[in-house]
C-alpha cells in the first residue's frame, strides 16, 4: 500500500458511514482499473466514449448505469467490494455510477485527463461537501 493510499485511508477513516464507503470504493476501483486513464480508456474499450467526452469536456455529464459499472469493473470485484463496506451489490453500482462522472469531471476541469490522475481524493472529498 503506497503513500497515498495511507493517507486516504486515514482521511476516509475520519469520515463518517455512507460516505466513507463509498469514496474508499471508488479509490478502489480507481487503483484496480490502472487509475483515472486506466478507467477512461476502458469505459472508451466499453463503447462508451460519448459518456467519457461529456464528463472530461465542458457542458453537461452523460449518465452511465449501474449495469455499465459492473461491465466495467466485473461482478466478483463489485460484490467483493461491497462485502468489504457491508452493502448490496447493487447500491454500490448505482452509487459508483451517480458520482463517477461528477468525479470525472472535477478530476478533469480543463477538459485535460492529467498525466498523474489527478487529485482523486481532493475530488472526493470536494464532492462530499
Amino acid at each position: 500500500m503506497g503513500l497515498f493510499d495511507n493517507l486516504a485511508g486515514a482521511m476516509l477513516a475520519k469520515m463518517g458511514g455512507d460516505q466513507a464507503s463509498m469514496a474508499k470504493a471508488a479509490l478502489d476501483m480507481f487503483n484496480q482499473l490502472g487509475g483515472l486513464s486506466g478507467v477512461l480508456d476502458k469505459l472508451n474499450a466499453q463503447g462508451l466514449p460519448e459518456q467519457v467526452a461529456s464528463w472530461v469536456g465542458q457542458g453537461d455529464n452523460l449518465t452511465i448505469s449501474a449495469e455499465q459499472i459492473t461491465a466495467l469493473v466485473g461482478q466478483a470485484k463489485i460484490v467483493a467490494m461491497a462485502q468489504k463496506f457491508a452493502i448490496s451489490p447493487d447500491e454500490l453500482s448505482r452509487n459508483i455510477a451517480e458520482n463517477l462522472p461528477k468525479l470525472v469531471d472535477k478530476l478533469t476541469p480543463n477538459g485535460i485527463v492529467p498525466k498523474d490522475g489527478g487529485n482523486l481524493l481532493g475530488a472526493l472529498m470536494s464532492m462530499m461537501k
